[in-house]
């Protein structure tokens, strides 16, 4: 089998679980979203989901184009305001995802609302980005990827990306998500005040 052909191979196996575990968390709740039967509906081994999601929770967390943000993050142009180079990717990535298939965003962020064990996880693999962009991040500005104010500032943004989601989730997922996701950004770019309503 060539490489190309093994590739699209688990390309397709990896969809196929991401599929059934949607279908059935949607239709019967997480907790009915376990291994076997996961496996069972995407017509694949126990012992494969395990190899393609060692964190069952990763199936509904992430997708193939978490990889590429790092990627994505790099090719902005170099003198471009790093809130708006992370605006741009990561709002984007949320966009694609949402044109291309609305009822993963909502169920991902139903999830992360109400589910304990997602959440925990969401914290995880929220800290992974992070240190991705945050090297993307530390180049684009001479600094080190563990510098201070490159972790802070990777965290705030996605740390509150993460906190408009589940503000959308929580309420019902009725406003529109991009809206909130760019006043979210806006929010930050104002710098970190909390003025009182009007």
């Amino acid at each position: 089998m060539s490489k190309g052909l093994r590739e699209r191979k688990k390309e397709r196996t990896r969809a196929a679980i991401r599929r059934a575990a949607r279908e059935i968390a949607a239709a019967h709740g997480w907790e009915a979203a376990t291994i076997e039967r996961i496996a069972a509906e995407a017509e694949v081994s126990p012992s494969t989901v395990v190899r393609y999601f060692p964190v069952r929770e990763d199936i509904v967390l992430t997708d193939d184009r978490d990889d590429r943000l790092e990627d994505l993050l790099r090719a902005r142009p170099a003198g471009e305001d790093p809130l708006e180079s992370l605006r741009a990717v990561l709002v984007e990535a949320v966009g694609t995802t949402l044109e291309a298939d609305p009822e993963e965003i909502r169920l991902r962020a139903r999830l992360m609302a109400g589910t304990p064990a997602v959440r925990a996880r969401l914290t995880e693999t929220t800290a992974e980005t992070g240190r991705r962009l945050a090297r993307a991040l530390a180049d684009r500005t001479g600094r080190a990827p563990d510098d201070l104010e490159v972790r802070v500032f990777t965290a705030a943004v996605l740390g509150a990306l993460r906190e408009a989601t589940l503000y959308w989730a929580e309420r019902g997922s009725a406003e529109d998500l991009m809206a909130l996701l760019h006043r979210t950004v806006d929010t930050l770019k104002a710098g970190p005040a909390l003025p009182a309503r009007p």
